[in-house]
């Protein structure tokens, strides 16, 4: 992850924040990420799980940030997202993609919508497949591909308004279409890797590089994945931004 290895030693020889957080539920092997103006000290963060609401709140603190914005790739069926404590233990503002029935959110964010914190720009970036509302979100030479790119794999399409077509367009007509040397960043990896390249996975993503349409949709539809273990509790929950389950 050299990038982000060059932001924290910019950040650390400045006195500043770093622009950019990974951190990881070894639980539900999520990715939570926040970005920060380093200047202005303003943040927002993607992907948060309940279960690290205090691990996020200590390191706003400890880097002096106030959170702009909350945000969330698509409903998820695999944990419970903070959105709705952080929302309500700072000032922060949950932004969400419109079409993902999460109707607690201040923002519905559609295609292009832009999300300014400080002097720093994150760009929605509508990606469905995984599930119709996901969104991918662009920032400086990095992407942010939730459940939809992820490192040499993709998203599932087999429930949840799922559709294997609509994913493959996703990654071959829209992330595929970024730079090469973008980063991606997804919001799972269960085998310990952080981040990879739009390049890397043009060539090397064993489920997409050299694939048709019509054979990635017959391989999607022949992995008879079992469901999620906490997606009928997950999922509800997180249409309330995680207010009023077990785990907020």
């Amino acid at each position: 992850m050299e990038q982000a290895d060059d932001f924290a030693a910019a950040a650390y020889a400045c006195k500043m924040p770093s622009p950019l957080h990974q951190l990881f539920d070894p639980a539900s092997s999520t990715f939570t990420y926040v970005l920060a103006d380093a200047v202005r000290r303003e943040a927002l963060i993607i992907d948060p799980v309940a279960e690290q609401l205090q691990r996020d709140l200590a390191l706003l603190g400890e880097q002096g940030l106030t959170l702009r914005y909350v945000i969330e790739t698509h409903t998820h069926a695999d944990h419970i997202t903070s959105a709705g404590q952080l929302q309500r233990s700072t000032s922060a503002l949950a932004a969400v993609p419109i079409g993902c029935e999460i109707v607690a959110a201040d923002r519905q964010l559609v295609d292009g919508d832009r999300l300014q914190f400080g002097d720093e720009v994150l760009t929605a970036l509508h990606t469905p497949g995984h599930t119709a509302g996901s969104m991918s979100y662009l920032w400086r030479d990095c992407a942010f591909t939730g459940d939809c790119l992820l490192i040499e794999g993709c998203g599932r399409a087999d429930f949840q308004s799922g559709d294997a077509g609509a994913l493959y367009d996703s990654i071959t007509r829209r992330l595929f279409a970024l730079p090469d040397e973008t980063r991606v960043y997804p919001a799972h990896d269960y085998r310990g890797r952080t981040v990879s390249s739009i390049g890397h996975e043009k060539r090397h993503n064993p489920r997409i590089a050299g694939r048709t349409r019509d054979e990635f949709i017959a391989l999607m539809a022949a992995l008879r994945l079992p469901p999620p273990k906490m997606i009928d509790v997950a999922v509800p929950a997180n249409r309330r931004l995680g207010l009023g389950s077990q785990a907020a």
